[in-house]
């Protein structure tokens, strides 16, 4: 057959299209395009390309950008509740276990920049206000919880809980905005000497 632009490979494209889990990999593509830019940049025809599947695949899983990037915030949610528990692995429960979340959710942060922005972001929580609703934030809320002892009102619990994550996201956000060097030692001092 003779040589035609126009022309399409059917066996290459079947051979590229069988993944097996066609939206894992899309949400896999989507995380690794996280890692060069910001959520902004990712491109739903660039993820297909990049999987090798026509742009309309992705629909099929996926009807339009932020119905991705609510998948790339679920991973982001299973993996930084992946640091919480590698991170209390490692202590005694009560606060030093609280206090070894909220080192990690710093590290998190630090390790996974755009990720952590986009699973922060209200345009992708729909506008949300508040705690982020993932499995990792919900760790954090049943650490404080546990810390409290049930002495605490809703409001009181509320207001602590609010303080605690001021504290990691304020210095996780300074650390990535460069506004305060990116120094694990420097992690440590500012959550030891926090307020819970």
């Amino acid at each position: 057959m003779p040589t035609n632009d126009n022309s399409v490979n059917i066996q290459n494209s079947a051979e590229r299209y069988h993944h097996g889990d066609l939206r894992s990999a899309l949400v896999e593509e989507g995380l690794k395009r996280l890692e060069s830019g910001p959520a902004e940049a990712l491109s739903l025809r660039e993820v297909a390309r990049n999987v090798g599947v026509s742009a309309t695949a992705v629909y099929r899983h996926f009807p339009d950008k932020a119905a991705l990037l609510r998948a790339l915030t679920e991973v982001g949610g299973e993996r930084i509740a992946e640091y919480f528990k590698a991170a209390m692995a490692k202590e005694r429960t009560g606060k030093d276990a609280f206090n070894a979340m909220g080192r990690a959710y710093v590290r998190f942060a630090l390790a996974n920049p755009a990720l952590f922005r986009l699973m922060m972001s209200p345009a992708v929580r729909g506008g949300a206000t508040g705690e982020p609703d993932s499995q990792g934030m919900q760790m954090l809320v049943g650490a404080l919880n546990d810390l409290s002892g049930g002495k605490m009102s809703s409001e009181e619990k509320y207001i602590r809980r609010l303080q605690s994550w001021s504290v990691v996201h304020g210095l996780a956000m300074l650390m990535l905005d460069g506004l305060v060097p990116h120094d694990d030692k420097l992690i440590d001092q500012v959550l030891e000497s926090r307020i819970v």
